[in-house]
């Protein structure tokens, strides 16, 4: 059975560049447009991964980490920013939320790859 990955992004080109890049390595991927969402489908998904987006209306990455961190749903699981914010600073916070890894978009498709085989085994 193929590995579900969550990806949450305000994005629809974002999303279905993540859904174009994972699928054909035998990923399923569901997807959300903002934080709140995203919570939503985790617990509906129970997905093995999450890739978020940091800048997000109704509710942002670090708020969805966060938040995620609290549910059974989402203690476990890698979960892995995806954005064009590449501070220091912002990096940390990511990291203080429970962010597990960090990719600068515009991403690199075999780079995404990669980091999704590393975490999911």
């Amino acid at each position: 059975m193929a590995k579900t990955i969550l990806t949450i992004d305000d994005s629809k080109a974002v999303r279905d560049m993540v859904m174009f890049t994972l699928e054909p390595e035998g990923y399923r991927v569901v997807a959300a447009e903002n934080g709140s969402e995203g919570l939503d489908v985790m617990r509906a998904e129970c997905p093995a991964l999450v890739i978020t987006d940091l800048n997000m209306p109704v509710m942002n990455g670090l708020d969805f980490i966060t938040n995620a961190r609290t549910e059974p749903a989402g203690t476990g699981i890698p979960i892995v920013m995806l954005t064009t914010e590449s501070s220091p600073e912002m990096k940390e916070k990511g990291k203080a939320a429970g962010a597990t890894g960090w990719i600068n978009k515009p991403f690199d498709a075999d780079k995404l790859i990669a980091v999704t085989r590393k975490l999911l085994g």
